[in-house]
């Protein structure tokens, strides 16, 4: 794994052992971060909260095209270690914060630091931990007016609109599928 652009662009990502993270494969984050830039515009000033964060891969990159901050969060002391060595392998530490946390405790704690121009979500498959995710985050109001979420599920999986959060876009990617939610209209 690496970090695709940016200024951090070409950097390794520290290896994990075992199957408790199951990380996006570069060309899905490839493909993920171009619709995203196609849709924002640009990386430069965003706040981005990352759940279920894994490796932190996702923040990273975002950190790397330009974004202002990041909070990653995940309940696995494994993942925040891996997290924080990615963060200093990119040189980003600064402007990452880690939570280790059950993310559903921790979207209160971090409401505060909301709204967030990106929410980036890769839970465990096939558990129906997004619409879950969903629900809170409109609850709490995370999600910045013009803001998207990006969701990443099992392809198996049916994932639909959640109260005022619409599905703008799904991106089917092998085994996995990508999808893309903003406030209604109305």
């Amino acid at each position: 794994m690496r970090i695709i652009s940016g200024t951090a662009r070409g950097r390794q990502l520290a290896a994990f052992v075992g199957s408790g993270i199951r990380p996006t494969p570069d060309r899905v984050r490839e493909a993920l971060f171009s619709i995203l830039q196609s849709r924002l515009g640009t990386f430069h000033g965003l706040k981005i909260l990352e759940l279920f964060a894994g490796s932190g891969a996702q923040s990273l990159e975002a950190l790397s095209r330009g974004a202002d901050s990041a909070i990653a969060v995940d309940s696995s002391a494994q993942s925040c270690k891996l997290i924080k060595e990615n963060a200093q392998r990119c040189k980003l530490e600064d402007r990452l914060q880690i939570v280790r946390q059950d993310v559903f405790a921790a979207l209160s704690q971090v409401s505060g630091y909301a709204p967030f121009d990106l929410i980036l979500l890769d839970p465990p498959y096939n558990k129906q931990l997004i619409p879950r995710a969903l629900q809170e985050i409109e609850t709490l109001q995370l999600l910045s007016e013009d803001g998207i979420i990006c969701a990443e599920s099992a392809s198996n999986e049916v994932i639909d609109d959640c109260g005022k959060l619409t599905l703008i876009a799904s991106r089917k990617y092998g085994s996995s599928t990508i999808h893309l939610f903003s406030w209604n209209e109305d």
